[in-house]
């Protein structure tokens, strides 16, 4: 069973999510972050794709991409330390990239990598709706990748509608009108608010300017769970002991 389906089916509230960047700080880290991630019973680890032009992502994730990028990391990297650690994984890994890295890897070659890495399901914040259904969607079943589609306090309400209806794995819930990596949380609270009287039918998770426990209390009171980004990423990149920095922020949040 895919992973990400499994744990969305036990846990229903109460989500924590971390994002790391591959091949940050360090090319061969990721690995060992992942392992250290699951150890401390993180819910579900969403691995970004180091790209030159991150749209969606603040100065702390785009720094963590060019540097994962000048140490070499690539896509065929990536998917080949997730194919070592695979046996090892049963967190659900989602993978977060831009939609062009999916068009120029070739769409159906990158979600049958996906799936022989252990990857349970994919964020592409700039691939566009209509041509995800018209086009892509049939692969993702073919390879068992859930997709996941963002939301902002932009989004009209029929087309969270739309999104609900076509998401297989979580909704991303953009807390604000920014990019990630703020050092607190800005909630749009009218809108999360408003989120609770749509009748949303997939479980939804919070992200951008996610930092401390209080921000995943805050999150957890409005969702199913929390995504932490910049902050994570801040952390193990002021260390020389990966492992113990993980331990450290995991336990600071929870």
């Amino acid at each position: 069973m895919n992973a990400l389906d499994l744990k969305l089916q036990e846990k229903k509230k109460n989500l924590i999510t971390i994002y790391t960047t591959a091949g940050y700080p360090n090319l061969l880290d990721t690995p060992v972050i992942l392992k250290q991630l699951q150890n401390n019973k993180v819910d579900i680890i969403e691995v970004g794709i180091p790209y030159s032009d991150p749209l969606a992502d603040g100065p702390t994730i785009q720094a963590t991409s060019e540097k994962a990028l000048a140490n070499g990391m690539k896509l065929n990297i990536l998917f080949e330390q997730l194919k070592s650690v695979k046996d090892e994984i049963h967190t659900p890994i989602v993978l977060m990239g831009y939609y062009n890295q999916l068009l120029k890897y070739g769409a159906e070659e990158f979600l049958k990598q996906c799936k022989d890495a252990g990857v349970s399901g994919l964020i592409l914040p700039d691939m566009p709706f209509q041509i995800y259904l018209d086009q892509h969607k049939e692969l993702f079943e073919k390879y068992e990748q859930r997709v996941v589609f963002l939301i902002t306090p932009q989004t009209p309400a029929d087309r969270i509608k739309e999104i609900n209806d076509a998401t297989t794995g979580f909704i991303y819930v953009v807390s604000n009108s920014a990019t990630t990596g703020a050092t607190e949380a800005n909630y749009n609270e009218d809108f999360l608010a408003r989120l609770k009287d749509l009748g949303l039918t997939k479980p939804y998770q919070i992200g951008f300017g996610i930092s401390t426990k209080q921000d995943v209390e805050k999150a957890w009171k409005y969702s199913n769970g929390a995504i932490i980004g910049s902050a994570f990423l801040r952390t193990i990149s002021e260390t020389d002991n990966i492992t113990e920095s993980v331990d450290s922020f995991i336990n600071s949040i929870k």
